[in-house]
């Protein structure tokens, strides 16, 4: 569990650190440094909060966080998102069959549509990672 007497600096240094971890250097500092004032507030309360304090937290490993965060991306339909956490997810150790797996599973709750938005986006990066062993027959 994450430890209650972490400061708000704390909460970032540890965030920003593992927000690099899973989405790597180049992404999370080019969206630092191309940040004006107005969107670092955004980008504080992501580090810290979403990365500092929830993916901080240790009940959960970074492989189910990353598996959590595919189906609820399916069902809120951010495919944008669902693009940067699929990168995350294979850095995290998460497959190709549980990518698809995840999102199979949140087709059926979150209904077609969510679903094949989710898989066009997860199919493009996993194809630009060649991340698959053989193509589909």
């Amino acid at each position: 569990m994450t430890n209650p007497s972490k400061t708000i600096g704390d909460l970032f240094e540890e965030g920003l650190a593992l927000r690099r971890q899973v989405l790597g250097h180049e992404y999370v500092d080019r969206s630092i440094s191309s940040a004006n004032d107005f969107m670092m507030a955004f980008q504080h309360i992501t580090t810290e909060w979403c990365w500092g304090y929830a993916w901080g937290r240790d009940t959960l490993d970074l492989k189910t966080r990353s598996m959590l965060n595919l189906a609820m991306l399916t069902a809120l339909n951010r495919a944008a998102e669902i693009k940067l956490h699929v990168r995350g997810a294979v850095n995290n150790g998460v497959t190709v069959e549980e990518i698809k797996e995840v999102l199979l599973h949140a087709t059926v709750y979150c209904g077609i549509p969510a679903g094949l938005d989710a898989f066009k986006a997860a199919n493009e990066v996993l194809t630009e990672m060649k991340a698959f062993d053989s193509p589909a027959k």
